[in-house]
């Protein structure tokens, strides 16, 4: 069991001692997506893989707090928001700028890359460095103007 789904579980029994049904609530969701994908493809997954799943919650709450915010709904950008700074609290610290400018040019140069059509070079090179530290949307239109560029 990975180290991050250990203490999920831990922080459920926490926060069901607590009372805390926000928090509960949405480390049930995570852990049960966590568990689908053990289910579903019948492994036990690894740390990255786990970290893989929360920056795909994290990714999903982003869009619907943009779609939500977009309809007017501020009621449910604040729960989506809750929610996401609660997975957010599981994922490594997030990249800055200039770190992310510094793996892609890292990337672009390892790869040989100078056209976007070898964009998934750099992008095969850049993902694992960056899953769960960065919005990987923004990474890829990032690696995109870089290579228009070169």
């Amino acid at each position: 069991m990975s180290e991050t789904r250990q203490r999920v579980l831990d922080d459920i029994k926490t926060a069901m001692k607590a009372g805390d049904k926000a928090r509960l609530s949405t480390l049930r969701l995570m852990s049960a997506a966590i568990k689908q994908k053990e289910v579903d493809e019948r492994i036990e997954l690894d740390e990255p893989a786990t970290m893989a799943i929360l920056d795909k919650l994290m990714k999903q709450r982003r869009e619907s707090i943009t779609q939500y915010a977009a309809a007017g709904r501020d009621d449910l950008v604040a729960q989506e928001q809750a929610e996401a700074d609660i997975i957010q609290t599981y994922l490594p610290a997030a990249l800055s700028e200039s770190e992310i400018a510094v793996i892609i040019d890292d990337a672009v140069n390892e790869s040989g890359a100078n056209s976007v059509k070898e964009m998934g070079k750099v992008m095969a090179l850049v993902k694992p460095k960056m899953q769960g530290r960065a919005d990987m949307s923004s990474v890829s239109k990032t690696i995109r103007e870089r290579l228009n560029q070169a």
